[in-house]
Parts: structure tokens; C-alpha cells; sequence
């Protein structure tokens, strides 16, 4: 009897050995569907740049405002007769606390 319950254990445990750790084990699957998730990720984010893309391509051959501001923007370029003011930022030069300009006291004048 003994011999007989040993034996169905181990018919289970060969059963059970492709389920957990063969070719298809369980693992397996799920680290395969981890990486589709990331790959399914990555094509979304393609998906999107590629659209951004074309929507610019698109603006490049129709119309010539596109055209204008990257001319601006990146050469530099201006039309004729059109002034070009260039702002640049740079922080406020800061004073140390005894330097701080005082506008003088207003002067009143007390005589009729």
C-alpha cells in the first residue's frame, strides 16, 4: 500500500513539474505578459510621438506660418521692414542691505 501511495506521488509530482517550471510554467507566462505590458507602453508612447510628428509634417506642407516661426525661432530670421527686440533675462543684480538707494523725504512746505 505504502509502495502504491509513493508511487501516485510521484505520477503527481512529474504532473506537476512542466505546470511550475517547464516550458510553459506559470513563471514564464507571467514574465512574458510583464514584457508585453511594457512593449504595449513603449508603442503607446511611439504611437503618440509619431502622430505629434505627422501633425508637424503636415503643418510644414500646408500652411506657411509653420514655415515663419522656425525660421524665426531657429535661424533667426525676420522679414524686411520688421524690427527684431531681443529680451533677455538675467536675474536683478542684488544689493547688500547697507547699499539700498533711500529716496529722499518729501519736502514740505509749511510757509503760508
Amino acid at each position: 500500500m505504502k509502495a502504491l501511495t509513493l508511487i501516485f506521488v510521484i505520477l503527481i509530482a512529474l504532473l506537476q513539474y512542466p505546470l511550475w517550471l517547464g516550458k510553459g510554467s506559470w513563471l514564464r507566462v507571467w514574465n512574458v505578459n510583464q514584457q508585453i505590458d511594457e512593449q504595449k507602453d513603449k508603442n503607446a508612447a511611439s504611437k503618440q510621438r509619431n502622430e505629434t510628428l505627422n501633425a508637424e509634417v503636415r503643418d510644414l506642407k500646408q500652411g506657411n506660418a509653420a514655415i515663419e516661426e522656425r525660421a524665426r525661432s531657429e535661424l533667426g530670421m525676420i522679414k524686411q521692414d520688421e524690427v527684431f527686440y531681443q529680451v533677455i533675462d538675467q536675474p536683478l543684480p542684488t544689493l547688500p542691505a547697507n547699499k539700498i538707494p533711500v529716496p529722499p523725504a518729501p519736502v514740505v512746505n509749511t510757509k503760508p
